[in-house]
């Protein structure tokens, strides 16, 4: 044999081993979405799907087979509540409300339920579970009078010190995927969030003493921001929020993702 032929027939062979491990190692995607986003929390205590703000992101995911992946995500979303709009009278005489954006970095394992196609199986449609780990930014503000005041640095509920605005968070949820062409693939979830934290919308314990609310006024004419309530009805020393010990936030999300091989191969 020539060792040209001997030469191509060789780096063919590696080749197309290097391609066959690749594939059995997984597989990489690379996906965006965007979507709505909502809250549960001491001013949205009931309803669980309730969207009060968008929200978009980015993720690259290592398919390990047909079933089982890992993805990175960065999420961003804003939120907002506001007990004036609420159906219960005793919130709207409350009358706290808030907004904040949500900076998110996740670390999420995808478990499809069905033999996915790109991940060497043959079923393009799939339903998927997830769960993970992350931490997220939270910036609580009330705007008034064109001002917009934040309000984790005015000790709302008498802290001696600012709370912390980066929290660790739990997120999962559910979702569905379709392989609509080749290695492009659609997908749609809702996934909540879990973080170790009850100030996402800057309520969660008593109403300070009158001493410390007077720190808390702002603005001409002043709006006491601890207790802004219609006829104060924020007795010092009474409860403000709700007697859970998290805020919970959630993404509802549509998105498109590509997958693909990575292999090198000589040419001539």
């Amino acid at each position: 044999m020539a060792p040209n032929k001997f030469l191509f027939l060789f780096l063919l062979f590696a080749c197309s081993a290097e391609v066959s491990r690749a594939q059995e190692g997984g597989n990489w995607e690379l996906g965006i979405m965007a979507g709505g986003a909502g809250y549960m929390g001491d001013l949205n205590q009931n309803n669980p799907l309730k969207i009060s703000g968008f929200s978009a992101g980015i993720f690259g995911k290592k398919n390990f087979n047909q079933y089982l992946g890992i993805r990175l995500n960065y999420n961003y979303g804003q939120i907002e509540a506001k007990d004036s709009e609420s159906g219960n009278q005793q919130f709207r005489d409350r009358n706290l409300s808030f907004k904040t954006s949500l900076s998110e970095f996740t670390a999420i394992v995808d478990f499809n339920l069905f033999n996915f196609k790109l991940g060497g199986g043959t079923r393009q449609f799939t339903p998927y579970l997830f769960t993970g780990v992350g931490g997220v930014v939270f910036k609580p503000t009330f705007k008034y009078n064109g001002e917009t005041f934040r309000l984790d640095r005015k000790a709302t509920e008498g802290q001696d010190n600012a709370y912390n605005n980066v929290a660790l968070t739990v997120p999962y949820g559910l979702g569905l995927k379709y392989n609509y062409k080749d290695t492009w693939s659609v997908f749609s979830e809702i996934g909540y969030r879990t973080p170790l934290t009850d100030y996402i919308d800057d309520v969660s314990g008593k109403y300070p003493s009158l001493t410390l609310q007077s720190n808390t006024i702002v603005g001409n004419p002043g709006l006491n921001l601890s207790d802004p309530s219609i006829g104060q009805i924020g007795v010092p020393g009474t409860q403000r929020g709700d007697f859970r010990k998290r805020d919970t936030y959630l993404f509802v999300s549509v998105g498109i993702s590509f997958t693909f091989v990575s292999s090198k191969c000589y040419s001539f």
